[in-house]
């Protein structure tokens, strides 16, 4: 059993999911917000997730009280001045997460790690504003926490490895796997899954099928559990869309990771997805009202080839790039969003030279940036990633 102590700032969806796979592995955790209806909110969704657990059978009654006892609610920073490790779960805003750690130094001891569960942000800017940098690093969990297997460590520029292994060998104990991922936009998977979303809105946007046409694709084509638009209106547009123009904004506008027009008109609209019963599609009861699709194997197949190439190709360029090793990028696709094989494997599968041909393919049509082929996918022609 875990007995490490371990404070989370923000009792919103993201701070409480932390919360209770920290007690379920055992720790002692003190959950901090500043506002006590969130507090509530997250202590009321817990004994609702503890039910159905108990109702499924998959813990006892007297295993959800031990585990709620675990927790501290409070408003108070102070509170986590006995704390092992906080992590950080609140607005993504770095002056505000800059502050949050400022005053977190004052209260926890010498030997506390401090990090932040930034899905975009700069580890190392947020770790600049301390007077101790060194035990400062990011702790990536994805959403839902309780259910997501990854969760990526990324160290900043000046984060200590002890602390940074630390922190890996906290989180394994939590039955989480970890990658380790350097601290550039989007870290592994924001930045690798750019194209899942963007490529499906161009090939929209050029009308050359509908949404409905290209969830199928990728669905029945490309194996996918979910389609690009209907995974956007699931994570909402707010979120979705501020991501996608967090990582543009910190690549000096690459046009790599150029947002999209239709998806920041959705936003600015309030049509934010299935939360507010209208994104890309329109939802009753629940559901999306989607035409029917009425379209062949070989339509289907050119539209998923398209996303999947250009899925590939930012994935090589992330491994050229450094942004972690060939193995934490296959595992943080597949057990970060779920994707049905790893990238990497996937361009293996279909041989390099013919993800090199779609690429350059695309580029002679369109001759923008974004389609540029990675240097390290034109040079393992004739070979692979894995053996």
């Amino acid at each position: 059993m875990n007995t490490k102590k371990i404070g989370v700032v923000g009792g919103g969806t993201m701070g409480a999911g932390i919360a209770f796979v920290a007690a379920m592995a055992g720790c002692e955790v003190v959950v901090v917000d500043k506002a006590e209806t969130v507090l509530e909110n997250a202590q009321q969704q817990l004994k609702q997730t503890l039910l159905k657990r108990i109702e499924k059978q998959q813990m006892t009654a007297e295993e959800a009280v031990a585990m709620q006892q675990r927790i501290v609610w409070t408003t108070r920073l102070l509170d986590l001045h006995e704390a092992d490790w906080v992590i950080e779960a609140i607005v993504e805003n770095v002056l505000v997460k800059q502050k949050v750690f400022v005053e977190l130094e004052s209260i926890v001891s010498a030997t506390c790690i401090l990090a932040t569960n930034t899905s975009s942000l700069s580890v190392t800017s947020i770790a600049s504003a301390c007077t101790r940098p060194e035990r400062v690093l990011g702790i990536h969990f994805f959403n839902p926490a309780p259910v997501m297997a990854l969760v990526e460590i990324v160290p900043a520029l000046q984060s200590d490895e002890h602390y940074v292994t630390l922190t890996q060998q906290l989180i394994a104990g939590w039955g989480k796997t970890t990658v380790l991922a350097k601290d550039t936009p989007g870290f592994i998977v924001n930045r690798l899954a750019r194209p899942f979303y963007s490529e499906a809105i161009r090939i929209y946007e050029e009308g050359i099928a509908s949404m409905e046409v290209i969830d199928e694709a990728m669905r029945r084509q490309g194996g996918f559990k979910m389609g690009p638009f209907e995974l956007m209106d699931l994570i909402g547009h707010d979120v979705n869309y501020t991501v996608t123009e967090t990582v543009w904004q910190s690549f000096y506008f690459d046009p790599r990771y150029t947002p999209s027009f239709i998806q920041k008109r959705l936003v600015e609209a309030g049509w934010l997805g299935r939360k507010t019963g209208r994104g890309f599609y329109r939802y009753e009861g629940g559901q999306a009202l989607r035409e029917d699709v009425n379209c062949n194997t070989h339509e289907l197949q050119a539209i998923a080839d398209r996303i999947v190439v250009m899925l590939i190709n930012e994935a090589v360029h992330g491994l050229y790039m450094g942004v972690a090793t060939k193995e934490d990028i296959e595992l943080a696709m597949t057990k970060g969003v779920n994707y049905p094989k790893g990238l990497l494997h996937w361009a293996d599968a279909w041989g390099v030279a013919r993800c090199v041909a779609q690429m350059d393919a695309l580029y002679a049509r369109y001759g923008e940036d974004r389609y540029r082929c990675s240097v390290l996918l034109r040079d393992k022609v004739g070979g692979t990633f894995f053996n």
